[in-house]
């Protein structure tokens, strides 16, 4: 998440209550937004911090241009209130890379881009573009910046004992008999439940089988089949032969076959929807809701 604030500060000659008020409002601001949260500052603060750094080093660095005024000082201020650090300063360039504000002969250093300081190994670079006016004697600021995006690791899932499939006659048939010869052929159970529960998970796991324990893709294709699969698979066989040969006849190929896949979908959705409306209304069909309602969160 970044959060991009643009702001506009009171000129020099302003009431010093405007003054206040508006680095009040972007205290708030900044206050609102979580810490975790990355948070990039543009803004015409009208304001000069100076050339150098002695004392602030923490917040900028020691390219500035000319000497700070008392609104300079306040956004060195505002960047230790708030953990964040100057940009312009920290890159050495030619004054014409570091002027943006040109009036009457007067040079000046007015719009700034702030960061927070743990973000600060994610600048590259910081300067002002010559020769681009934004507006009237503003040039454009450019901070570039590399955002490190951490790929979370996949958790692999831990093989499972496939139970659901003693809802079928013939599995729970061979399975009841399984268990019975591995008790050895007794009816009775042992008197140690640790012995039966360890006969029934290895049964179990050789007559019903397990899970791979890799993550199931695109959970929501649930009304996904073989025919859906094997049409999906022709239509991009008509896609290559179109790419490769360019032709009006594979293009009108193409054509049907994708139009036709449509239609295949469109029915393959709309059947597995009516089915799911009739379990609905049972008892097992409790488990689809609850899948539903997992999949829409």
């Amino acid at each position: 998440m970044i959060n991009v604030v643009s702001a506009y500060a009171p000129q020099v000659g302003c009431a010093m209550g405007k003054k206040e008020d508006f680095w009040s409002e972007l205290g708030e601001v900044m206050n609102s937004v979580p810490k975790g949260q990355k948070v990039v500052i543009g803004a015409d603060f009208n304001g000069h911090v100076g050339e150098g750094n002695r004392g602030d080093e923490e917040v900028m660095g020691r390219y500035g241009v000319k000497e700070r005024n008392e609104e300079g000082q306040r956004i060195v201020d505002f960047a230790k209130r708030m953990d964040m650090a100057v940009m312009n300063t920290y890159f050495k360039k030619r004054e014409e890379h570091r002027v943006m504000y040109k009036s009457g002969g007067k040079c000046t250093q007015v719009d700034y881009i702030l960061c927070r300081r743990v973000d600060l190994k994610e600048i590259e670079d910081c300067k002002v573009v010559a020769g681009e006016s934004i507006v009237k004697r503003h040039r454009m600021v450019v901070c570039r910046m590399t955002l490190e995006i951490k790929k979370r690791k996949r958790v692999r899932a831990e093989p499972r004992t496939k139970w659901w499939k003693l809802k079928k006659e013939n599995c729970k048939v061979e399975f009841r008999e399984e268990v019975r010869q591995a008790l050895g052929g007794s009816k009775e159970l042992p008197d140690s439940w640790e012995t039966t529960a360890d006969v029934v998970r290895v049964t179990a796991k050789r007559v019903l089988g397990v899970t791979s324990g890799k993550r199931k893709e695109e959970k929501e294709t649930w009304w996904w089949n073989e025919e859906i699969q094997e049409s999906i698979q022709r239509k991009r066989m008509a896609k290559k032969k179109w790419d490769s040969q360019r032709d009006a006849e594979s293009r009108q190929e193409y054509k049907e076959i994708r139009h036709k896949v449509k239609r295949e979908v469109a029915k393959a959705k709309e059947k597995e929807f009516d089915e799911l409306c009739e379990r609905l209304d049972t008892k097992e069909g409790e488990k689809d809701l609850y899948r539903l309602a997992g999949q829409r969160d």
